[in-house]
Order: C-alpha cells, then sequence, then structure tokens
C-alpha cells in the first residue's frame, strides 16, 4: 500500500519523545480532530476504567489504550466496528489495497498496532504493512 507520514499533528501539539501512541494518533488522522482533544478524551475515558488481579493499570493515550476505551470513543465519535476475522478464523484480511476499502477514512486494527488508512494510503509514523502481509483485525469505518 502507499505510505505518508504523519504523526497526526503531535509535534505540532508540543509532545516529544517517543511515545506508544498509535492509538491516539490514528484517531486524530482519521477523525481529523486535534491531537491534543483526542488524548485529553482518550484520558479522560481512562479515568473510568477498573483495574484488578489481571489488569493492574489504566490507559493512557501515551502509553497504550485497551481496546473497550477506544471502542466507546471511536463509536462515539460516529465510527462503526467492521470485524474482518473471528476466533479460529485465521487471517483472512491483510493490509494490502485489495482487501480493506480503498475510500474512505479508516482506523485500523492490526497486530499489536493501530494505523489510520485514508483514501487508500497509510498515514503513520512508520509503513506497518509488512509487505502487504499484516494482518487486519478489522477496521472503524463512519
Amino acid at each position: 500500500m502507499k505510505y505518508q507520514y504523519d504523526d497526526g499533528g503531535r509535534e505540532a501539539a508540543g509532545f516529544k519523545g517517543f511515545a506508544n501512541d498509535c492509538v491516539t494518533r490514528s484517531v486524530a488522522i482519521a477523525s481529523g480532530k486535534p491531537y491534543k482533544e483526542v488524548y485529553d478524551a482518550l484520558n479522560e475515558m481512562a479515568k473510568c476504567e477498573r483495574t484488578g488481579k489481571r489488569k493492574t493499570r489504566k490507559s493512557s493515550s501515551r502509553s497504550g489504550v485497551f481496546k473497550t476505551t477506544y471502542h466507546k470513543y471511536l463509536l462515539s465519535l460516529g465510527f462503526k466496528w467492521v470485524p474482518t476475522m473471528s476466533i479460529g478464523s485465521g487471517c483472512t484480511t491483510h493490509l494490502r489495497e485489495t482487501e480493506i476499502p480503498q475510500t474512505g477514512n479508516l482506523v485500523v486494527s492490526v497486530s499489536k498496532h493501530m494505523t489510520a488508512v485514508i483514501d487508500g494510503v497509510i498515514h503513520d509514523t512508520y509503513n506497518p504493512d509488512r509487505g502487504g502481509w499484516r494482518c487486519v483485525y478489522g477496521y472503524y469505518t463512519r
């Protein structure tokens, strides 16, 4: 797929250094919202998360957001989830032009990462397609 470098407005918002903020970046890019607005909204939603024996920390826009939190946020923005895998199905969809929609703004969930795809072009800080073999779990679309 075609790739274009895009930090989602992170640097312009005054953030520096390395961060595991792929959810925040991809949502900001696909929704067109400012990075800081998405960052603050996800952190605010994380305050309501519960912790326990297995889940010992809460989401953070900088170091990782749990699926339940970003799922609620994306639904509130008018996105809908389109699954491309089910339990036991194996990888049926890859991050390539022929297998995902080429129009519209998508937030794509791939293995251990989230990326934005706008009109068939990957917008991220690096190209995550692994030569067209990166497995897609599903994507959010409007």
